[in-house]
């Protein structure tokens, strides 16, 4: 059997149903590999007692002949989802230390799976970031090269998947806050179709646009969790009224008239010209293209089609997502829950000061052009004419699924950059999720696939998008992708 650490979560489910490991010694092994990893910056919090009570538990569940299908398999929540076992903080000082008298759905449905939580991930503040060094706490390393970042807002999850310090853990993606992660990190990661996944319990950012997904080693993982963390729920107004899906039997279901060498056969691969610009890193380009000619000798066929305001995604994101951050996050005012000023005059001088100390600067930073966009005589000018665009750019996609089942492209146009480089410029960063931001904008499932080593040895990622509730599909190229290469087993060296 492979080191423990190494096994991800349906090799983990195997053992553990043979009893070759009980989720006691899983949970010990792990939490010993957290404790020498603590400077990699993942974990906001750790609780190792919670979770050996947890794994104790789903010990006794098993021994009393419950097969739960994750019963007993450790994981992490990124520290958007609250939990009433440990604080909740949003990556944000104006939460440090808030406790939730709920559980969010998410957390909720897994645990009810059986998972074992080991603790809450670090990640951008109200996910507004895409390096995850937007913490108000520390920023994440990224495990392939500790001087650059991991990718965000998801940052925590991606690293401490990609470090080996856990099979698979819950990630969220408003513009591509799980693919573009776990891209610069080497593993795989879904965002499902808007309202696949409950959005109950988790932490508003822009609630048109957030969505929760898991991230994990391969596709098999991410359908296992994504099977469990999905379905209905009333509490979420966004829900999507869809009976549970079983993801990981629509990710192995043969297509009709493919074979076992050709799995892929019949599957048309639309490659839009907008994902395959002059300014795109020529590693990045070479990776993508590499994969791109491993799913044709899988049987795909690859079609040339546009998706044409793919340019414009970047200013229609960046005006409706401040536009709901500044609705949202109006809530922090320091009078029911969370940080309070300790020194003011009157309730105006401590919503001003509570807001001032709790917020950090990018948060700030987009509260203040969500207003602005949102203020009389700008709304028509800007707002909606964003939303009209939104629109357009969905229909955009409608057109090319003529064409194609399936879309592929770049996650990001360059590997990983190095802590700190473009916080003198924040425009760069956003510039980084030109291919990421069409399809959270359109609302449609899309995913990371590992695809390979570019500059500085560093990861880059395929990404693959589907038509509204296409999971399976999109899972079942991933994982034909994975079964004929192993991109997705490459851990970083001394991990």
């Amino acid at each position: 059997m492979s080191a423990l650490h190494d096994m991800g979560v349906a090799a983990l489910r195997r053992a553990l149903a043979d009893k070759a490991v009980s989720s006691t010694e899983l949970t010990e092994h792990l939490l010993g590999r957290i404790g020498q990893q603590q400077a990699l910056g993942a974990f906001l919090q750790v609780d190792a007692d919670g979770a050996r009570a947890a794994a104790a538990a789903a010990d006794a569940r098993r021994a009393a002949g419950d097969n739960a299908p994750l019963l007993g398999v450790p994981i992490a929540h990124k520290d958007i989802f609250v939990t009433t076992a440990q604080p909740t903080t949003a990556g944000s000082k104006m939460l440090a230390g808030y406790r939730s008298p709920f559980d969010a759905t998410v957390v909720a449905r897994l645990g009810a799976a059986g998972t074992v939580s080991l603790g809450k991930l670090n990640c951008d503040e109200f996910a507004m970031g895409s390096a995850n060094e937007n913490s108000a706490f520390f920023p994440v390393h990224n495990p392939w090269d500790a001087t650059r970042v991991p990718g965000g807002s998801s940052g925590g999850s991606a690293a401490a998947v990609a470090a080996r310090l856990l099979p698979a853990a819950t990630g969220t993606d408003t513009g591509g806050s799980i693919r573009q992660p776990a891209s610069f990190t080497g593993i795989t990661g879904i965002k499902p179709t808007y309202g696949v996944c409950s959005r109950y319990g988790m932490i508003a950012f822009a609630s048109s646009l957030d969505q929760a997904g898991p991230m994990a080693r391969c596709a098999e993982d991410c359908a296992l969790l994504l099977s469990a963390m999905s379905g209905f729920d009333a509490l979420d107004s966004t829900s999507a009224q869809r009976p549970p899906q079983d993801f990981h039997a629509q990710m192995l279901a043969p297509r009709d008239g493919t074979t076992a060498a050709r799995p892929l056969a019949g599957l048309r691969i639309g490659l839009p010209k907008e994902f395959f610009p002059a300014g795109l890193s020529a590693d990045v380009d070479a990776a993508v293209r590499n994969a791109l000619a491993e799913l044709e000798k899988l049987g795909a066929t690859l079609v040339d089609v546009s998706l044409p305001r793919t340019e414009l995604s970047i200013p229609v994101y960046y005006i409706i997502a401040p536009a709901e951050a500044s609705s949202n996050l109006s809530r922090f005012d320091g009078v029911k829950f969370g940080h309070r000023a300790a020194k003011y005059t009157d309730l105006l001088d401590m919503y001003k000061k509570t807001r001032a100390e709790g917020f950090g600067p990018e948060v700030k930073r987009r509260i203040m052009i969500g207003t602005y966009v949102l203020s009389h005589g700008y709304y028509d000018a800007y707002y909606l004419q964003a939303q009209k665009l939104r629109r357009m750019i969905a229909d955009d996609f409608q057109a090319c699924f003529q064409q194609c089942d399936l879309i592929a492209g770049p996650v990001a146009p360059s590997v990983a950059w190095k802590l700190g480089e473009q916080d003198a410029d924040p425009i760069q960063t956003y510039l980084a999720d030109i291919f990421t931001l069409p399809a959270s904008l359109a609302g449609l499932p899309g995913m990371s696939v590992p695809a390979g080593l570019g500059a500085h040895g560093m990861p880059v990622g395929l990404q693959l998008i589907g038509n509204y509730f296409a999971e399976g599909p999109l899972l079942h190229a991933a994982h034909a992708l994975q079964q004929a290469t192993d991109w997705h087993t490459r851990a970083p060296a001394g991990i």
